[in-house]
């Protein structure tokens, strides 16, 4: 299966690398406005370099994956679509729902194969966590407890065009609890503020947040996320059910512990998202590839894309009204 890799950033390298080591995939072509970043990744992977249009009209591309800026994953995602590629695409589909709709629109009418990069659905931490529940381990679910906080605050600039935490950062816990709650929400509730980093907040952001979701049935899911955590990369998951409670902890540097009068000392937890999800990254390439030698269809789809985005504008609505807001 041959690829197109659409911008040679930090996660397009992380793609790229990942479809070169598997025997059953290539890396054809890489794009960048970054000329040098995309000759350096072509060859590493032993690609050519080539334009947008050049990847998207070839018939030696089987599939695309899309690498580049959230405000060009709609166009892309359409263009590629049109021209009969598979597509994988890292989240966001857009910063808009409006446009996301719009976006899905032509996947559906072209029958075109999407997958959006919810990487987190394939850490195999979460994704044991997952089946257990769904297999009835601790009962009928109650709650679900998202934690997620990163090392520190990315750059003002980046903030400025990430459609902020609630749609950059939390968007991947929103994802997250739909895939354990079984359900979907129906009403969300935030709070949050600027206390990392005051500029964030002049900037009409926030950087500490806590969002409360229900479904139907009266589950309940809490999220809780941070710009900031002095000890690592702090991701964990937890769900509490009529029979029992279920976790996923931090995964650390190494598992060496050191045991003294004071009590047990272990090694840091990872600290860097590339390095924490790296198994995760595999995996849902696997799924993708998986999903088109069966032919069937690989998720999370479109449709996660546009449900994340929802709970998220619901959640800035929910912190600018301070209001609970339903979701139609």
């Amino acid at each position: 299966m041959k690829f197109g890799i659409i911008g040679a950033g930090r996660i397009g390298k992380i793609h790229a690398a990942n479809v070169a080591a598997r025997a059953d995939c290539e890396v054809r072509f890489v794009a960048d406005v970054d000329a040098a970043a995309a000759e350096a990744l072509a060859r590493a992977t032993g690609a050519a370099v080539a334009s947008i249009d050049e990847i998207v009209g070839s018939a030696e591309v089987d599939a695309v994956a899309i690498c580049a800026p959230t405000d060009m994953h709609a166009d892309l995602i359409e263009k590629a679509a049109r021209a009969g590629k598979a597509i994988f695409c890292e989240k966001p589909i857009d910063l808009d729902a409006g446009r996301i709709r719009r976006c899905l629109e032509v996947v559906k009418a072209t029958g075109a194969t999407l997958m959006v990069g919810f990487n987190r659905r394939f850490d195999p931490n979460f994704a044991a966590l997952q089946a257990r529940v769904a297999g009835g381990m601790i009962g009928d679910l109650e709650i679900v407890s998202i934690t997620s906080r990163d090392p520190g605050p990315p750059p003002l600039s980046y903030i400025a065009r990430s459609g902020g935490l609630f749609r950059d950062m939390m968007i991947h816990d929103f994802d997250m609890a739909r895939f354990l709650l079984g359900e979907e929400p129906i009403a969300v509730s935030a709070m949050g503020s600027a206390l990392v980093d005051k500029a964030i907040g002049e900037a009409g952001d926030i950087d500490t947040a806590v969002v409360v979701m229900e479904t139907k049935s009266g589950r309940v899911a809490q999220i809780s996320n941070s710009r900031r955590a002095s000890y690592g990369y702090d991701q964990r998951v937890e769900a509490h059910g009529s029979k029992g409670m279920i976790r996923a902890g931090n995964v650390r540097e190494t598992t060496v512990e050191f045991a003294s009068a004071q009590g047990f000392v272990g090694d840091k937890i990872l600290n860097f998202f590339l390095e924490r999800y790296a198994a995760a990254y595999r995996g849902e390439l696997d799924a993708f590839v998986g999903a088109l030698k069966s032919g069937g269809r690989p998720t999370p789809d479109g449709e996660d894309g546009l449900r994340a985005n929802l709970l998220a504008d619901a959640a800035y609505l929910s912190w600018r009204t301070r209001q609970r807001v339903a979701i139609a």
